[in-house]
C-alpha cells in the first residue's frame, strides 16, 4: 500500500485510468464482434450502419493510447477486406 500523499494520489489515479481503458477496449471489441456477427449472417444493410461506429470506436481507443495506432490501422483494414470479400461472394 502507497505510504507517502503522492503515491496515494498515483494509486488512484491508475484505477481510475485503468477502469477507462477497459471500457475502452471493451466498447471497441463489442464493435468489432457485432459488425463480424453482421457480416457472417449476410446482414449488410445492418453491417453498413455499424460500420462508423466501428471505425470511431477503433479510432477513440487508438487515440487515448489504449491500442496502438498501426492496431487500430490493421482492424479496420481487415474489416474493409472482409466487407468487400463477402458482398463480392453473395453478389
Amino acid at each position: 500500500m502507497p505510504i507517502t500523499s503522492s503515491a496515494k494520489k498515483a494509486l488512484r489515479q491508475n484505477t481510475t485510468r485503468r477502469k477507462r481503458n477497459e471500457a475502452r477496449k471493451e466498447t471497441y471489441k463489442k464493435a468489432v464482434k457485432e459488425y463480424r456477427k453482421l457480416i457472417v449472417a449476410k446482414k449488410f444493410d445492418d453491417a453498413a450502419k455499424a460500420f462508423p461506429a466501428v471505425f470511431k470506436a477503433l479510432d477513440k481507443a487508438a487515440k487515448t493510447k489504449v491500442i496502438e495506432k498501426n492496431k487500430a490501422s490493421r482492424l479496420k483494414s481487415r474489416l474493409a477486406q472482409l466487407t468487400s470479400r463477402s458482398t463480392k461472394a453473395s453478389s
